[in-house]
Order: C-alpha cells, then structure tokens, then sequence
C-alpha cells in the first residue's frame, strides 16, 4: 500500500453524451486532445469505456493540481472544451477528484508460464 503524495494524484471523472452525428468531428479531436495529454507534465493514465445507453466515461489522471490545471487550461484543450460545448456534447458532467487513498493487487503470472 502506498499513500498518494498529499497533492494527488488528481483524477477528473467526465461523462458525457455526444450530440447525434458528432462522431466525425469528435473521433479525430478526441485523438488529439489524449496525444496531447500524454505528452504534459504530470500526465499518469487515461481510460475512456461507453455503456450500452451511449454514456462516455472517461477518467484522466494528474500527478498534482498544478499539472491537472495545466492540462485544464492548455490552449489547444480550451479550444477543444469550447468545442464541445457548442457542437459536440448533449451533455455532460466534470467531477475533479485527489485521491486519497490507493491500492493496486497484479496476480503473479501462472506457474510455469513463459515470461
């Protein structure tokens, strides 16, 4: 068990429903906002599943505040976030996190099994 540092990780919780037709401008901007993500300060995972009723969940993980708010308020991502409000989400909703506590279990490999 590890104890996060006392600033993070900061974890950002977005569902969200594309408009009907959004697809094509969203699919390649979405690339790009995850390319540019993966390449700030701070950057630690990123994980993005759909439920069956067409809800978006996407979790991005920070290092700290600092480095969240600078992915937050990246200029090409602003550009992408206003995008978003005025052509690409029916809905959506943000819920900013720092995570308090973190456990992580990996099953060691089967005996015998290559590795």
């Amino acid at each position: 068990m590890t104890a996060p540092p006392p600033d993070g990780p900061i974890v950002t919780v977005f569902r969200s429903r594309l408009r009907e037709g959004a697809g094509p401008e969203y699919e390649p901007l979405a690339e790009r906002m995850l390319s540019l993500a993966r390449t700030m300060e701070g950057f630690v995972d990123f994980a993005s599943f759909r439920a069956d009723d067409g809800e978006r969940l996407s979790l991005i993980t920070f290092a700290s505040t600092q480095t969240h708010r600078a992915w937050r308020d990246h200029p090409e991502h602003r550009v992408a976030q206003a995008a978003g409000r005025q052509r690409l989400y029916e809905e959506f909703s943000i819920q900013v996190c720092r995570c308090e506590h973190e456990l992580r279990f990996a099953a060691p490999p089967p005996a015998g099994a290559a590795g």
